[in-house]
């Protein structure tokens, strides 16, 4: 086999594990938090949850460039091949946390996940740089369009192996991903090798130090601001998240600062001169922003409203999840390669805006449906999503890498993902803050209205209409009924036919699901708008750009002439 397919292969088979990993964790929380035996609704209980939900996230988003430095340093191959290793030794520990361990378990799970996230952070980072450096330029679009397929598709092959997985035990959705990783890891040892030139300069300590000391702190100040303060149902006013925000934001001011000031930075932001580089960055940020926590919020619709209303118990509602997000998958597929393609032929520009005003259009549809929704208008929804993700999401990707010199192809992939997750996680800010203001607003009134409706006394109609907010969306993502944590002295005062109504299938989700879709339609519309706002960018990445290529050039190879670095970046920025 050429070996620039072996590189494809073996990164494909990277991006498709790290992936089904992410989204197997997502479908599968219920039955961890079952098998943990934490109950969600229990004060301080929260703060779990949104640890095991988003701790690999910020690992992710905290260390992608140092990870691409080093990698640029010390070898890509080596790093790559260490991300496997990691993984595996990780995803092994997962697989033997002990059952009914309750926080201790769950401590464990967040811990183990964070070491996982540093592996997956080394696979991500370096697996788009190989590509990049195995492809000549009119051969990447469609290597890289066939790896982006690989991580979409092993989304969705995680949400559905996922359901079926935790049918069985828990801790097979961390057992699966031990075949992978270890065959990546001999593989990657045996037949991949160095081919990029490693750069030869000191570390940009204080560039490190500032820039993830920034993220971090940025990304938990904005982690807790989703957990409730004192009587305000998020926690905004909590002066840890406001000092960690204020902080974090100063010392990436400073990283920015001392960039322009070291000899050998962490990152060269003359990069942002290349028109390409730039605008495909900041398109790939809001595009994340703008979709990043909205499917999540769509799998929280079908597990803990749709599903149940139609009659799939709870246990069964995370692999019909997966099925039902199957169409998004398959738009995808289709699209992903010939983006890819097609960029390699035509240039990014076009093909990336497309993708961008098709996801937008179906986020509009989206916003429309009611809470009980036509399965096959839904359907159809998510096809044309996956279909303007697939469109876009290569040839952005090609854009910002043909953009890039081979030294920084490392340092450069760890930013272009950044953004990307960075952009992921203030999305569940965003749109999670929205969710629950809306909450806050109407589910007691709806709570009190529907309680009423079934015979439920008043007093104790009042008293359940005060579930907190940020507790019936979790809870119903998790499966779990709200009734069930009612204490027994007030269940005993329910009448009969009060009671099984209560604890049926359709009760929750009716009392829930016409206040859940205003806050998701008001996400959406912002979602939209953020699309829109990422099509202009897309729009603004101007013609084909190579590095090293001839600005006239439309194809042939990448002839590197570091003496015109800086004429190309200036040809690339005002073409």
């Amino acid at each position: 086999m050429e070996y620039k397919w072996t590189v494809l292969v073996n990164t494909t088979l990277g991006g498709l594990m790290g992936s089904i990993n992410m989204t197997i964790v997502l479908i599968s929380l219920p039955a961890i938090f079952r098998g943990l035996g934490i109950d969600p609704l229990a004060p301080g209980e929260f703060a779990v949850l949104l640890w095991v939900m988003m701790g690999y996230s910020i690992v992710l988003a905290t260390l992608l460039v140092t990870f691409g430095r080093v990698s640029d340093m010390y070898g890509r191959t080596r790093f790559y091949t260490l991300g496997f290793i990691v993984f595996a030794v990780s995803s092994i520990l997962l697989s033997v946390i002990p059952s009914n361990t309750k926080n201790t378990g769950a401590l464990l799970l967040i811990a183990f996940r964070m070491i996982q996230g540093v592996g997956g952070g080394l696979l991500m980072v370096n697996s788009t740089a190989l590509i990049t450096d195995a492809f000549g330029p009119t051969e990447r679009g469609r290597a890289l369009g066939i790896n982006q397929i690989a991580f979409i598709a092993g989304s969705l092959i995680g949400l559905i192996a996922g359901g079926l997985l935790v049918s069985y035990d828990w801790h097979m959705v961390f057992v699966v991903n031990v075949p992978f990783a270890v065959a990546g890891s001999i593989w990657s040892i045996f037949k991949l090798k160095e081919t990029s030139k490693r750069i030869t300069v000191p570390m940009d300590i204080y560039g490190n130090a500032t820039l993830a000391g920034g993220l971090i702190l940025v990304s938990l100040g904005l982690t807790y601001s989703l957990s409730p303060y004192g009587k305000a149902a998020m926690g905004w006013g909590n002066p840890w998240v406001l000092g960690s925000l204020i902080v974090g934001l100063v010392l990436v001011v400073i990283f920015v600062f001392v960039e322009t000031r070291v000899k050998y930075p962490l990152f060269n932001l003359h990069l942002f001169r290349v028109r390409a580089f730039a605008y495909g960055n900041l398109a790939n940020f809001v595009s994340s922003l703008g979709r990043g926590a909205i499917m999540f919020l769509v799998v929280i619709w079908l597990q803990g409203i749709y599903l149940p209303l139609h009659g799939y118990s709870y246990t069964s509602t995370p692999f019909w999840a997966g099925v039902y997000m199957l169409p998004m998958m398959v738009g995808f597929i289709v699209l992903g390669p010939v983006g890819g393609m097609l960029t390699d032929k035509y240039g990014a520009r076009s093909f990336a805006t497309a993708g961008m005003v098709i996801v937008a259009i179906s986020l509009f549809l989206l916003a429309l449906l009611p809470y009980n929704f036509n399965v096959w208008q839904f359907e159809m929804i998510l096809l044309l999503n996956g279909i303007g993700s697939g469109l876009f999401a290569a040839p952005n990707t090609t854009a910002v890498m043909n953009s890039l010199p081979p030294e920084s192809r490392g340092a450069g992939s760890g930013m272009r993902t950044t953004f990307q997750n960075i952009g992921q996680t203030m999305s569940m800010v965003i749109f999670f803050a929205i969710a629950i203001t809306v909450f806050t607003a109407k589910l007691p009134s709806s709570l009190y209205d529907i309680s009423i409706s079934i015979g439920l006394p008043p007093q104790l109609a009042s008293a359940f209409s005060q579930i907190s907010p940020e507790g019936a969306l979790f809870a119903a993502f998790l499966g779990i009924n709200p009734v069930s944590a009612l204490p027994t002295s007030m269940l005993s005062l329910i009448p009969q036919q009060a009671l099984t109504a209560l604890k049926s299938l359709s009760f929750f989700p009716t009392a829930i699901g016409p206040s859940f879709k205003i806050g998701l339609s008001y996400s959406i519309y912002v979602a939209m708008a953020l699309t829109i706002v990422g099509a202009i960018f897309s729009a603004l990445m101007g013609e084909r750009y190579v590095h090293g290529e001839s600005p006239s050039a439309k194809t042939g190879q990448n002839a590197i002439n570091p003496q015109k670095e800086d004429q190309e970046a200036n040809d690339g920025a005002t073409k």
